[in-house]
């Protein structure tokens, strides 16, 4: 269970229940009390409008990591981080993303370690 669970990719996946847990919170909260969510983002005033922008650009760039680092690690279905942080949130599908591509780097050392001692 614990095979190439290393600190940081469990501090990864911590991040990722944390942000799982307080998007849908404050989520559910809206959509019970009625409220029209994208409306209240963007009709609250400016700060919150930053905010958005703010969290866009950051959940742009993090969608590029993902493509890319998925590709070059060789990390199958990278889309569906995307997707996730569109259906879900991008505070859980982001550290998902780095705790499950934390084990793959993990694995390869190891796999790298493994092959190497074979050679001696």
């Amino acid at each position: 269970m614990t095979r190439n669970w290393t600190p940081l990719a469990l501090i990864w996946l911590v991040l990722a229940v944390i942000g799982l847990v307080g998007t849908w919170y404050f989520n559910l909260g809206s959509i019970v009390a009625g409220r029209d969510f994208v409306g209240d983002w963007v009709g609250s005033g400016p700060s919150v409008s930053s905010l958005t922008v703010d969290l866009l650009i950051a959940a742009v760039a993090g969608s590029i990591l993902i493509i890319v680092e998925s590709k070059r690690l060789g990390m199958r279905f990278g889309w569906v981080y995307i997707v996730l942080s569109l259906v879900i949130a991008f505070a859980f599908a982001f550290p998902l993303f780095l705790a499950l591509r934390e084990r793959r780097l993990v694995a390869a050392r190891t796999e790298a370690d493994v092959s190497r001692s074979l050679d001696l």
